[in-house]
């Protein structure tokens, strides 16, 4: 696994952030980090991504950058040159994904069906984003295709609430939810930075408690 991979395990849970403004990044992510998340997933569905991404990338915000929702080769491009470590898609794209990896960039790409695990495989890669995750079977086939695929780990997103992250972190092999509940557009809009602290030190708690429970380690 990634160095980067290893990093958001020890979070356990990765915001996933819509900016229609990139001066919201800093105050958004001072919340954040108050509520003991340290990394952001700023995507690529409003042109404030890559500004958002460079202006935390030049912060002295201690906050681990990844950019989301990568459709393009030249999405990738600005990402990457923005300064993000590492990059998500919501689906397979075998030109996006291998053009990451000549970039020599961490990469998640997008999964819901065995066969794209094999091409995940077939490239070296042993995280894969499980998306959308309620809608696509949840924890139930996320614990069927592990059963194949052991070496593979999941970083589920779509559909992750407060009230089931703690079903999904309990399986060993999913390293980090990504969710949005805590970073909500509304939320951001009216600048509600208090609120994301709260939500934020609430997921954090759920899964502090689940691992404990489990004696899940994430050294």
């Amino acid at each position: 696994m990634d160095t980067i991979f290893e990093k958001l395990k020890k979070t356990g849970i990765i915001p996933v952030i819509k900016l229609d403004n990139a001066d919201d990044i800093l105050p958004l992510s001072e919340a954040l980090l108050k509520g003991g998340i340290d990394v952001a997933e700023i995507t690529f569905r409003t042109n404030a991504a890559e500004d958002a991404i460079r202006k935390l990338k030049k912060s002295d915000l201690k906050m681990i950058i990844g950019a989301g929702t990568v459709l393009t080769t030249e999405n990738a491009d600005r990402a990457i040159d923005a300064g993000a470590e590492f990059i998500v898609s919501p689906g397979f794209n075998p030109r996006v994904v291998d053009y990451c990896i000549d970039r020599q960039i961490p990469m998640a790409p997008g999964i819901s069906i065995p066969s794209e695990i094999e091409l995940a495989l077939e490239r070296g890669i042993d995280v894969v984003k499980f998306f959308p995750a309620e809608q696509s079977g949840g924890l139930a086939k996320i614990k069927a295709m592990s059963a194949a695929y052991g070496e593979i780990c999941f970083i589920p997103t779509g559909g992750i609430t407060a009230d089931n992250l703690a079903t999904y972190i309990s399986f060993n092999k999913i390293i980090a939810c990504g969710g949005t509940f805590m970073v909500k557009d509304a939320l951001i809009k009216s600048k509600q930075w208090d609120e994301i602290t709260k939500l934020s030190l609430k997921a954090v708690e759920i899964i502090k408690e689940t691992r404990a429970q489990q004696k899940i380690s994430v050294k």
